[in-house]
């Protein structure tokens, strides 16, 4: 059964051990969530269940997967490691990806979609999603058949709230135009490719979306697929077990010498301010007034804890400007 609430902070509004919580439409969602798109992919079951017990520990309580990841073993060892703990937290999972459907499947259709929905749950092994978004946008099924079928699912108790990835400035204006015709509830939020150094969506409209219609934005790739945690460095070798060694040619599109020299320059300038880079990653995105929580992956305790840690760093207006000069950019945040 569907819980009356989200997980209750303390009177500081906090969750667990200092975890600050942000209203993700009717959700209470930890600022610091965890992507699961390792689960069955780079970690198994067993070390999913460490690093997901330790995620709860640490004040996490938004768990972010997909029915694509792992081939749906994300989602099965996910919900196996959640166990009796299951209430404690935010479930949130994707379906409609381009790549999860088959020729001539649409991801906004209501027939496809409550039979996605049904699939994730038994691998969940629960009875309803916190957070049930569509993957990606469906140009073909009329947007409120989409929002229909999701308001009917809410009702129903399966689902607790919607939301929408990869979505453009256009596309959010289109649902909120048709929610509003249509009389259906609207995506409160949205998740796309964001961080230091990729700044889409404070340049392509989609922040001014967001703050149009009200919705939250919910950042994935914060750390670039670990270009900014600071384990490379221009000039020296990448660790060879690192995952943007091991993707080779792939790993391109995170990591050239430009983007090293840029890194650099921002752990100069975090280290001025006695942080490391990792922290400003992070902080980059708590201290953003449309970011309801971050989305990132991790793999040990340790990352889950440094995440956490990072995310106590309260940038201000002037830091933020600050960052922009010193990687030359023009861009606000």
């Amino acid at each position: 059964m569907i819980p009356s609430c989200s997980p209750a902070p303390d009177q500081a509004g906090r969750y667990g051990p200092g975890m600050e919580l942000r209203a993700l439409g009717q959700l209470q969602v930890s600022a610091v969530g965890l992507g699961c798109n390792n689960f069955g992919m780079t970690i198994d079951a067993d070390q999913t269940q460490i690093v997901v017990d330790a995620a709860i520990d640490a004040g996490i309580n938004y768990f972010d997967t997909a029915e694509m990841y792992g081939n749906g073993l994300s989602e099965e060892y996910l919900g196996r490691a959640l166990g009796s703990r299951r209430g404690e937290v935010l479930v949130a999972t994707k379906w409609g990806h381009d790549a999860s459907l088959a020729e001539g499947e649409r991801g906004g259709d209501p027939t496809l979609i409550r039979a996605r929905l049904d699939a994730s749950l038994a691998r969940l092994g629960t009875d309803y999603v916190d957070h049930y978004q569509l993957h990606r946008p469906d140009p073909d099924t009329p947007v409120e058949e989409t929002l229909g079928c999701l308001a009917e699912l809410q009702t129903e108790g399966k689902i607790r709230e919607i939301g929408c990835t990869h979505f453009t400035a256009d596309q959010l204006d289109e649902v909120y135009a048709a929610a509003a015709q249509h009389g259906v509830p609207a995506y409160p939020s949205v998740q796309n490719y964001y961080s230091l150094l990729t700044r889409g969506p404070e340049e392509d409209g989609v922040f001014d979306a967001c703050s149009r219609h009200g919705i939250v934005f919910v950042p994935y790739f914060p750390l670039e697929s670990g270009l900014l945690t600071g384990k490379y460095k221009l000039g020296q070798d990448r660790p060879t077990d690192s995952r943007l060694v091991k993707w080779g040619d792939r790993a391109s599109a995170f990591i050239d010498d430009d983007k090293l020299a840029v890194v650099g320059r921002l752990t100069d300038w975090a280290e001025s301010k006695g942080h490391s880079i990792l922290e400003l990653a992070m902080s980059w995105h708590t201290s953003h007034p449309l970011v309801a929580s971050v989305i990132a992956g991790a793999t040990k305790p340790e990352q889950i804890h440094s995440n956490v840690a990072a995310a106590t760093w309260a940038l201000t207006a002037d830091d933020r400007a600050e960052v922009d000069q010193v990687m030359g950019s023009d861009a606000g945040g």
